[in-house]
């Protein structure tokens, strides 16, 4: 794939994840909070938006493998969502003080909805770019790597600004600046990244997209399912400190506002800087091994937390560093095994189906974010802490929420894809009998063992 056309397809991912810090960080925080709706409270309307949300992916993924629009699949529905993911950022992260759980409730379902219409197809369509097992590794990096840049020049900007203004303002200013880069980056991904044409008639049932025999499909494509098992139970790790960073640095750290912000930069800059050790590991090692290896290095890290007492700044700061670096490797291997995994679904049936396998990989992420911000929240209410009176044993109970939980889902992850069973050698068979076939219509091909 060319430089330039992999530079603009990976542009948008900036896009979409410059405003995610505030999205998933701040929300509970600002709504739960400083606007009152309570943090129980405000982690149920958050997994309720999230729960509704993820009804529209495998809807939008398998129209987007179903109909074309003068020849593209992907692109009309990225342009849709982008516009309406644009309107739901703004009244999401610009909220009135009179807002309340179903403002919430509400905004969030369309920013969500637009990012699904954005996402599912984006995603499809990086797998689509290439057949390598290893090129594939380097397009989810690049990719992986311009999301990381957003989230850095958002902790950037929430630095910046964390002097003379509050919280609330900086993140506000986020909207507007996603909207402004969204402007300049999806004109430049339409125009200068070709999306290749669908799959060949012979791929295609004869009804041309039965959601039943979609779902029958997937019941046989046994790589899928232990890959989506590893990667829900993985986000679920990821979500729960997420939803109570900030809420962690500031009652059990003590870290203020410009604290908080650079240790969200430190996060997510040594995440960036990962990016290619993770990409020469995965030839090394494989790529299910390699994320493996990321994710132990995480769990011995969080193991560590509890033990940190507050102003402990400078052991937290190398947590972030190892856990940033941890966070690389899930953002890059685990899109890339799952493009591998749609070319077995195709060997196996005979049918592509990468924007429907996409689509509930999307769903799977926002599903683990959502469960795991509807538990968090509620679960350090019920051991005890409470922001208007934190006590010691509160505090203790937040930092063991915060830290063991994620330990021990990620020791469970570790568990489903250690053995995965598509490596390089495997895939390169299977990539050749899929090509073989793309002009019968043959249903599985046998390949040699």
């Amino acid at each position: 794939m060319r430089q330039s056309a992999l530079i603009a397809y990976a542009a948008p991912a900036m896009v979409v994840a410059l405003p995610t810090i505030p999205v998933y960080l701040v929300l509970p925080t600002l709504y739960g909070t400083e606007l009152g709706i309570g943090l129980a409270a405000t982690g149920l309307v958050l997994l309720g938006a999230r729960l509704f949300d993820t009804v529209s992916d495998p809807l939008v993924g398998a129209l987007s493998d179903r109909f074309a629009w003068r020849g593209h699949r992907r692109k009309p529905w990225i342009v849709a969502g982008a516009g309406i993911a644009g309107i739901g950022l703004y009244r999401v992260l610009t909220p009135p003080d009179t807002a309340d759980a179903l403002y919430l409730l509400l905004w969030s379902i369309v920013l969500y909805g637009g990012w699904t219409m954005v996402a599912v197809p984006y995603l499809a369509w990086g797998a689509e770019l290439s057949r390598n097992y290893d090129e594939r590794t380097r397009i989810t990096a690049w990719r992986e790597g311009a999301g990381l840049l957003g989230l850095v020049g958002a902790g950037v900007i929430m630095a910046a600004t964390s002097a003379g203004w509050s919280e609330r303002e900086s993140i506000a200013i986020l909207a507007p600046a996603a909207i402004a880069l969204g402007l300049l980056a999806f004109p430049i991904l339409l125009h200068l990244v070709a999306e290749p044409p669908g799959p060949a008639a012979s791929l295609l049932p004869a009804d041309r997209q039965d959601l039943r025999r979609a779902f029958r499909d997937l019941a046989r494509n046994r790589p899928f399912q232990r890959l989506l098992a590893a990667w829900f139970v993985n986000g679920l790790a990821n979500g729960v400190p997420a939803a109570l960073f900030f809420i962690y640095l500031e009652y059990r750290l003590g870290a203020d506002t410009t604290e908080r912000s650079l240790f969200v930069l430190l996060y997510f800059v040594a995440a960036v800087a990962a990016l290619p050790f993770w990409s020469r590991a995965s030839i090394r090692l494989g790529k299910h091994q390699a994320w493996c290896c990321a994710m132990a290095a995480a769990c011995l890290v969080f193991a560590v937390v509890p033990l940190i007492p507050a102003g402990g700044f400078v052991a937290f700061g190398l947590v972030c560093v190892v856990t940033g670096v941890a966070l690389g490797a899930d953002l890059a291997l685990p899109p890339s095994i799952q493009a591998d995994v749609v070319d077995y679904g195709t060997w196996r049936t005979g049918r592509q189906r990468a924007g429907l396998l996409f689509a509930l990989w999307s769903m799977s992420t926002k599903l683990a974010l959502a469960v795991a911000v509807g538990m968090a929240l509620p679960a350090i209410a019920l051991a005890g802490f409470d922001p208007a009176n934190p006590t010691d044993s509160g505090l203790q109970a937040l930092a063991l929420i915060y830290a063991l939980l994620p330990a021990f889902l990620k020791a469970v992850a570790i568990a489903l894809v250690w053995r995965f069973p598509l490596t390089a050698r495997r895939h390169a068979v299977i990539r050749r009998a899929i090509d073989r076939s793309t002009t019968r219509c043959t249903g599985r091909v046998e390949i040699p063992a």
